[in-house]
């Protein structure tokens, strides 16, 4: 009698064997598969009972490894099994596609009762499902913390984002100095955090700094510590995030904002890999790897001599651009899912999709916040929501607006037989710009100004001519 088959799968080699033994011993014939390329090709190619796979589903690879599963296999009972016996975790399991839930510690018995529920093996082969981007996922071992990194937004299957995965792949394990660019709400601490925990540091901490937030009289303190005494204030001594970021990570947010005596200050750390506290005399070494972030035009600043030329070829060794949202459409619909089940899981809710027509409004809206916009709208809209699909009526007005508003401006003109109106026409794209900008800035007159390169001044004056309302 021919053996009913069984593909195990997981995070953990040690657990994923144990399995195979405890369903051999029962007398299943079991197939254990770590490397992703060999899986796919698997479950591509042959039948299974059941599916076995062991993961972290309240952690991002658990999750995705548990969606690509159900989209590969939606016919096949896929028994998942958890480190926690949180009913919201299993709920979370049942409703991302898994057959049945086992929590750690489990018994023989537990897995043989779960495999009898799942039923009789069933006979047809599944093809390849493309909605996800399954080439950047990967299967670590379970002594590897990146399960405490939840990547959120950080998904995309568009080719620029394919770009920065394999940049990824190729700089964790350096000790290179990275800079990301992007705009707000594009991802780029999260960018920091996957190099961190994909490289040989992992096991110690990665510290974030935001440059542009901290007063230039405290920046300096936060960076390097300080002794007690050093300063009117400085009753105790302190230590900085360099020193908390030893033998890890720390990511410098906003460099751009950098005061110039800072900068000469962190060039040193770079160049000599030593810092003293403020008021120290002892010369600390700093075994630390530096990523930086901007959303600014940093060969711009150092043209204009508002950024050092030395410290920026000291940063910019390996560079990240990341997309903004509006350039990588393919991977809103993909977002809005992955957020849609999130926050259903996190509000006990069941809304249960999003309507083509309302899919249609989140492409045509421009996210000037980017994927940070983007979660908070499905976050509202499912908050909001009491059960069914999402449709246009739910989503905020003004998203709906300016999605339905949108219009091409001078992409399309030309001057016909009958002639334009120029003066019309430049009008409509100077309101296109200034709304634009105000949106870009969250209505900030001055930053939507300086976007601009006006006086703001000069802005208040064209907002009043052109009636137009502060975003």
């Amino acid at each position: 009698m021919t053996k009913n088959k069984i593909l195990i799968t997981g995070n953990s080699k040690t657990e994923c064997r144990k399995i195979e033994e405890l369903t051999t011993h029962i007398g299943y014939d079991a197939e254990v598969f770590f490397d992703k390329e060999q899986l796919l090709e698997s479950l591509t190619n042959n039948t299974y009972h059941a599916i076995i796979a062991d993961l972290n589903v309240t952690g991002p690879t658990g999750l995705l490894l548990l969606e690509a599963l159900t989209a590969l296999r939606q016919e096949c009972p896929i028994i998942a099994i958890g480190n926690t016996s949180s009913i919201n975790v299993a709920v979370t399991a049942i409703k991302l596609g898994a057959f049945d839930y086992i929590a750690k510690p489990y018994t023989m018995d537990d897995i043989k009762q779960a495999l009898e529920k799942a039923g009789t093996p069933i006979h047809t082969t599944s093809q390849y499902h493309p909605a996800m981007n399954y080439k950047d996922w990967r299967f670590i071992d379970e002594n590897n913390p990146i399960d405490a990194f939840d990547p959120g937004e950080f998904i995309g299957q568009s080719d620029a984002m394919r770009k920065v995965y394999e940049t990824i792949k190729k700089v964790s394990n350096s000790d290179s100095t990275v800079i990301i660019y992007g705009e707000s709400g594009t991802g780029k601490e999260l960018v920091a955090k996957a190099i961190h925990y994909n490289s040989d540091r992992r096991h110690n901490k990665i510290v974030a700094v935001n440059c542009g937030a901290i007063p230039e009289d405290l920046l300096e303190s936060e960076l390097f510590g300080h002794e007690k005494g050093a300063f009117t204030g400085a009753i105790r001594s302190r230590i900085g995030r360099f020193e908390l970021a030893q033998g890890g990570t720390i990511f410098l947010d906003e460099i751009g904002d950098m005061s110039p005596s800072l900068q000469v200050k962190l060039l040193r750390v770079i160049q000599e890999k030593v810092f003293e506290r403020i008021g120290g005399i002892n010369t600390i070494k700093s075994d630390v790897r530096i990523i930086s972030a901007t959303n600014q035009d940093l060969e711009k600043k150092v043209a204009e001599k508002k950024f050092r030329e030395d410290l920026f070829y000291r940063i910019n060794v390996i560079p990240i651009h990341l997309p903004p949202l509006r350039t990588r459409k393919v991977d809103i619909p993909v977002l809005a899912n992955h957020f849609l089940r999130q926050f259903n899981s996190l509000n006990r809710k069941n809304i249960t999709k999003i309507t083509d027509e309302a899919m249609k409004i989140l492409l045509g809206y421009p996210w000037p916040g980017n994927v940070r916009e983007l979660q908070n709208v499905i976050e509202r809209t499912v908050v909001m929501k009491e059960s069914g699909a999402i449709t246009v009526a739910d989503l905020p007005e003004r998203i709906v607006a300016s999605a339905g508003s949108k219009k091409p401006v001078l992409q399309d003109a030309e001057v016909s037989e009958d002639g334009i109106d120029l003066n019309k026409t430049l009008e409509e794209l100077e309101k296109k710009l200034l709304s634009d900008a105000l949106r870009r800035s969250r209505g900030v007159k001055s930053e939507a100004a300086r976007l601009l390169k006006i006086n703001r001044t000069t802005l208040v004056e064209k907002l009043k001519r052109f009636n137009m309302t502060e975003i």
